[in-house]
């Protein structure tokens, strides 16, 4: 399977997911607003969810694939499954007990992540129930972060790209099912989070026996792989997950600002999370085994070919839509939240959010193009000095930017910082010459940005003259989705006519197995 039809089958599966996000994401705003019990189930969310995107995105997967890969193609699939198996007995050992100490310690453990909530000690109180009711799912979540990893590496996406969809069927059931047998519908909501960990881990189990990859489960054994593997995942967890853990250091500070500010950073990262998760993070999951497998069989000019496309389809997706998400972020948060108990107010301040983050968008999903150049080839130290240094970076910014911008300042930091991350990642790739832009990429970027911009200068005329935010709900929408495909056909016009794609290009690469030889 080539490269191309590898992001396109993640992308689709994860487009399908965010999809029902949104819909998610709805019913929460109509019910419960963006005030404290919000605020209470997001944090409490965040606490799994930050190690499901670490662990599931980020710092196991760097740390697993390369190793699994290399058994695969030099000591054969036998070597991989007993891999595999030891590693599966010795996460399941290490984050139950996790799971088990955090359950004892979250009232300790909320002053750290939502310290702001300590001067409402009802909201604090909701928050420290529904974490320890959402905090299981991490245990079942690991687990399903190593079989989606076996299933990538074998180069079988959609299972692991579709288990986050049953995350979501979970939360909109519970919300729509338990809310009236529950106190309130953030309890509903939180015990559909905890299901969700149970469906999820069923179903990738399923999927490894079909694959002809069941992993049996053994006693806890440490040998050196299992000890190499521990190693690698260390400083993984900080260098791809800096991204996510900028987000919980922003919520942490959020809490200190007013309330309502971690559920406007919510909703707003939420609707950036659609293009992040369908193009940022589809291609950083079909890359990195792409490139471990191409390594490890000593085919360096393939992989540096494979980088290359993976930035400019990353490129070509991403920038038109953070202009795009720049330019309707508030007409955006209007169609999708204002209604219920999300009123103008809610609108106005999360859009404006969005608006920040979408200035860091290409930058978080280079982050995760570019971060699989160093997992690929086993290294995970240089990931973790930049994300340290960023993490650092986006922590002064904050202090220096919130008390005059408030959570606007929160976005604008980690906007800054990813940035200086992505740019990081690269010159060092450079640097080592495991990254060498190619003629075609080299061409292309100026004509992507161009293209982008044309299309955002088209869709500001179009929000100026015809955007009301008075007008009825059917009207709004309309607008919203006629400005929506007619920005896609202006950017996919401009782009074929400056050259900064072509159309029978792409369809010949979805139809190879191989890297073609055009420059």
């Amino acid at each position: 399977m080539s490269l191309v039809r590898s992001i396109a089958t993640v992308s689709g599966f994860t487009l399908l997911s965010r999809l029902l996000g949104f819909c998610r994401d709805i019913l929460i705003a109509g019910m419960l607003g963006a005030g404290g019990m919000a605020d209470a189930f997001f944090v409490a969310f965040k606490f799994p969810n930050l190690f499901r995107r670490l662990f599931g995105e980020g710092a196991f997967s760097a740390a697993f694939i390369p190793l699994l890969a290399g058994d695969i193609e030099k000591r054969g699939m036998e070597a991989a499954r007993e891999f595999a198996a030891r590693a599966m007995s010795m996460l399941v050992l290490i984050t139950g007990f996790l799971v088990a100490i955090i359950e004892i310690i979250m009232p300790w453990a909320m002053y750290v992540f939502a310290p702001g909530f300590a001067q409402d000690p009802e909201k604090f109180a909701l928050a420290v129930e529904l974490s320890r009711i959402t905090f299981p799912y991490l245990a079942f979540i690991s687990a399903v972060a190593l079989m989606s990893g076996v299933l990538n590496t074998l180069h079988r996406y959609a299972a692991a790209a579709g288990a986050p969809i049953i995350l979501n069927i979970c939360l909109i059931a519970a919300l729509l099912g338990l809310t009236p047998m529950t106190e309130t519908p953030a309890h509903a909501l939180a015990w559909g989070v905890a299901a969700a960990g149970v469906a999820q881990f069923i179903c990738l189990v399923i999927a490894c026996k079909r694959a002809g990859f069941a992993i049996k489960w053994q006693m806890p054994r440490v040998d050196d792989r299992v000890k190499l593997l521990g190693k690698r995942m260390i400083p993984g967890m900080i260098g791809a997950g800096v991204y996510q853990l900028n987000l919980l250091i922003d919520t942490m500070l959020a809490s200190l600002v007013s309330d309502g500010a971690v559920s406007w950073l919510y909703y707003a990262d939420r609707v950036q999370q659609l293009p992040l998760g369908v193009i940022g993070i589809a291609i950083g999951t079909a890359l990195l085994p792409t490139l471990s497998r191409q390594l490890q069989g000593a085919d360096p000019k393939t992989a540096m070919y494979s980088q290359n496309r993976g930035i400019e389809i990353a490129l070509l997706l991403t920038l038109p839509a953070a202009v795009a998400l720049g330019v309707m972020g508030l007409p955006v948060i209007n169609v999708l939240f204002e209604r219920g108990a999300f009123g103008a107010e809610e609108t106005r301040m999360t859009g404006l959010a969005l608006i920040v983050f979408a200035f860091g968008l290409p930058a978080s999903v280079l982050v995760k193009v570019l971060a699989p150049g160093f997992f690929a080839r086993e290294d995970t130290k240089t990931p973790i000095r930049i994300g340290i240094s960023c993490m650092i970076l986006n922590i002064v910014l904050i202090i220096a930017l919130m008390p005059w911008f408030g959570h606007l300042g929160i976005a604008a930091a980690t906007s800054v910082s990813v940035w200086v991350n992505a740019g990081s990642l690269g010159f060092l790739l450079h640097r080592r010459g495991d990254l060498v832009f190619d003629a075609r990429l080299v061409r292309r970027l100026p004509r992507i940005l161009l293209a982008s911009v044309l299309m955002g200068a088209a869709l500001w005329f179009a929000i100026d003259v015809f955007w009301d935010n008075d007008a009825l709900s059917v009207m709004r929408i309309t607008i919203m989705t006629a400005c929506v495909i007619g920005g896609l056909m202006i950017y996919g016009l401009s782009a074929q006519l400056l050259g900064a794609t072509n159309l029978s290009e792409l369809k010949a690469t979805f139809k190879r197995g191989k890297a073609p030889r055009t420059q």
